[in-house]
């Protein structure tokens, strides 16, 4: 099980993923793999600047399911309990962006804090990416 309150992923969710991905590979030297989705592809972002081939990050395309998530660099940690968290979140001032759904077999939400920031919260599990 992956560890609670740990930053787990990283995604940047935009109109134009290709081009992104492309940019990204020219600025910083990232490769990436296809990620096959229903009609189209996202992209596994691979650091292979040290030794190895990690994979870091997602870029995804802002469509379908991803239509709501903002197009920045979002970071996805584990929580406890994803409906709790959704709770304290709005009783606290933030909002619920995007979901609760389904990513594989694991529960998510991205939601906003008081100060407008985003993050995605992933219910912790077994399988958590």
């Amino acid at each position: 099980m992956q560890a609670k309150g740990k930053i787990l992923w990283t995604d940047l969710t935009v109109e134009n993923a290709e081009e992104i991905k492309d940019f990204y590979g020219s600025v910083i030297g990232w490769t990436f793999s296809e990620q096959p989705l229903d009609d189209y592809v996202d992209y596994n972002v691979h650091n292979t600047l040290e030794a190895g081939d990690e994979c870091i990050a997602g870029i995804c395309h802002k469509k379908g399911s991803n239509a709501n998530i903002p197009a920045q660099w979002l970071n996805y940690v584990i929580v406890k309990n994803l409906s709790e968290s959704l709770e304290n979140c709005q009783k606290l001032g933030g909002k619920t962006i995007d979901g609760p759904r389904k990513m594989g077999k694991d529960m998510f939400a991205v939601i906003q804090d008081p100060a407008g920031a985003y993050l995605a919260l992933m219910e912790a599990t077994e399988t958590a990416i």
